[in-house]
């Protein structure tokens, strides 16, 4: 008896970790703000999570508007005078609006004005509308956008955190994008 309860015991010690790793990553309380390319938690508070299957259905019935926050690559530093510097072209889920560079853990004002009003854009001025962020997989931009939107009063959000890495695995079509444009541009 004292033995199988040992062994009951080892083997419940030696599964702690790997249940823990399973539980990780955790949903935090507030946005994240460093290390945004990484995995994501399972849930995000208040919102529905997706599936790729759950997204195109969406997308199919068109009873959402499909929201990109994925940034815009930065330009290099220090790129000798003279030279062109362009983009790489965003491919994203046709549709979509592309509000880049606004799912970091802190936006300065104008920033997050442009989301504000890029979200008003999206759902035609109805915070019950259904809004679903996404960027790619393992990337926390979209997760703290949908927390963000949620802030501002959108109450039909879904997150989709296979974001366009997702879409493209299922074969699903994609678009190049362009970017909202900000006000300053």
């Amino acid at each position: 008896m004292k033995r199988h309860l040992a062994v009951a015991l080892l083997a419940a010690v030696l599964a702690g970790p790997a249940l823990a790793q399973q539980q990780e990553p955790f949903e935090p309380e507030v946005y994240r703000t460093d290390n945004y390319r990484a995995p994501v938690p399972a849930t995000l508070a208040g919102a529905r999570v997706l599936t790729t299957a759950e997204a195109e259905a969406i997308w199919r019935a068109r009873s959402g508007a499909f929201v990109d926050v994925m940034p815009r690559p930065p330009k290099p530093k220090n790129l000798p005078a003279g030279t062109v510097w362009r983009d790489a072209p965003r491919k994203n889920i046709p549709g979509s609006l592309w509000l880049p560079d606004t799912g970091y853990g802190a936006l300065p004002p104008a920033m997050d004005d442009y989301l504000q009003r890029g979200l008003a854009l999206a759902s035609h001025g109805d915070k019950a509308a259904l809004l679903v962020i996404y960027c790619m997989a393992d990337c926390w931009m979209s997760w703290n956008a949908a927390k963000r939107a949620m802030a501002y009063g959108y109450s039909n959000i879904a997150w989709y955190p296979n974001g366009t890495d997702g879409w493209e695995n299922a074969k699903l079509p994609t678009e190049e994008a362009q970017p909202e444009p900000r006000p300053e541009q």
